[in-house]
């Protein structure tokens, strides 16, 4: 089982990829929707996520017997699940034009990380009420980190040119 986990990693990387390629200008003509953002601070902030959670994933993996990792990765799952529905289902269907991360989301996120937590429920690896609250805490933090991220993407940018 826990080499299925294995696959987040890999799924949120091309996610992340297909974001990084077409959401900047995505964002620039998305409207009041969504908040315009740079190639280079996003890419920051995508590439920051993507490790966390090959980190993430790689913690769970080594300390499987870890409530709190294998709670925090499992959230992670959620929490990309979550994702693929809210923005990118919803902006596209908002706004009439496909939200880049749709497709990821919903051929890859969604089934993979579906099936690791349906597994992982099953093992008792977690429970349904701890992957909930997980979800939840897991998804704030990262809504909270991403401003952060790409204040910092900024920062980096400006200080490299």
């Amino acid at each position: 089982m826990v080499d299925l986990w294995l696959f987040f990693p890999l799924v949120i990387t091309l996610h992340n990829l297909e974001e990084a390629v077409w959401l900047p200008r995505w964002s620039r003509r998305a409207g009041k929707l969504y908040r315009p953002v740079e190639s280079d601070e996003f890419y920051f902030a995508a590439l920051f996520v993507t490790i966390l959670a090959y980190v993430v994933t790689f913690m769970a993996v080594e300390f499987p017997s870890s409530r709190i990792l294998s709670g925090v990765f499992h959230g992670f799952l959620g929490a990309m699940i979550l994702n693929t529905f809210v923005p990118h289902l919803t902006l596209t269907i908002l706004l009439r034009k496909y939200s880049p991360g749709l497709l990821t989301g919903l051929f890859l996120m969604v089934p993979v990380n579906s099936m690791i937590l349906y597994q992982s429920i099953a093992a008792g690896v977690i429970s349904r009420s701890d992957l909930l609250i997980f979800t939840l805490v897991v998804s704030m933090a990262l809504l909270s980190l991403l401003p952060l991220l790409f204040k910092i993407g900024r920062y980096l940018t400006a200080m490299l040119k």
